[in-house]
């Protein structure tokens, strides 16, 4: 049962990053340093203070950046690195517990992260095209919302996050797949 639970919050964690690489980050890092969940080295660098620190600062500027059409594109290509090493990161500090091969979860943690960015990064200009951008602040707050839920579900009630991370990735497929039968 512990293999099961930690693959699904390894899941959720890393899908999670794909939405905000920032959030489950810090979450995971604060738990670690409160003593709520245990990361094997070297994962446990992220309870450190200054890589919280760190990651507050730039979690931060990130989300202020990402309500702003045009700063928010820009981020999403530096995105498409942070969050998908992130992603890694995460699965790999969670699956450990589960007794993945570090290479593996790594490797995993990297296509759910880097999948879930990669469909955020192609809904996205849409939703500025069809609102002037008026639309950013909004999608971009559902995002990070959803981040922060789908980070909680992962260490808390891994088998709910990874229900809600496959409705995520059910409801991007519509919304993309409604769009292009729109498109000339």
């Amino acid at each position: 049962m512990e293999l099961l639970s930690g693959l699904l919050s390894s899941l959720g964690l890393s899908g999670a990053a794909g939405l905000n690489a920032y959030i489950p980050l810090l979450l995971v890092g604060l738990l670690a340093r409160s003593g709520v969940m245990t990361l094997a080295a070297p994962y446990d660098l992220l309870a450190s203070p200054w890589v919280l620190l760190g990651i507050a600062v730039v979690g931060a500027l990130d989300f202020v950046g990402d309500k702003i059409p045009g700063v928010d594109h820009a981020l999403h290509l530096l995105g498409s690195v942070v969050s998908t090493a992130a992603g890694a990161i995460l699965f790999a500090s969670q699956a450990g517990l589960a007794e993945v091969p570090p290479g593996v979860s790594l490797a995993l943690g990297l296509m759910v992260a880097g999948g879930v960015h990669a469909t955020r990064t192609a809904v996205r200009p849409v939703a500025t095209a069809t609102t002037g951008g008026l639309a950013n602040p909004v999608v971009s707050t559902a995002e990070d919302g959803l981040s922060l839920g789908l980070s909680l579900l992962a260490v808390f009630v891994p088998a709910l996050a990874a229900a809600l991370l496959v409705g995520i990735v059910l409801l991007a497929y519509r919304l993309w797949a409604r769009v292009r039968r729109r498109a000339p």
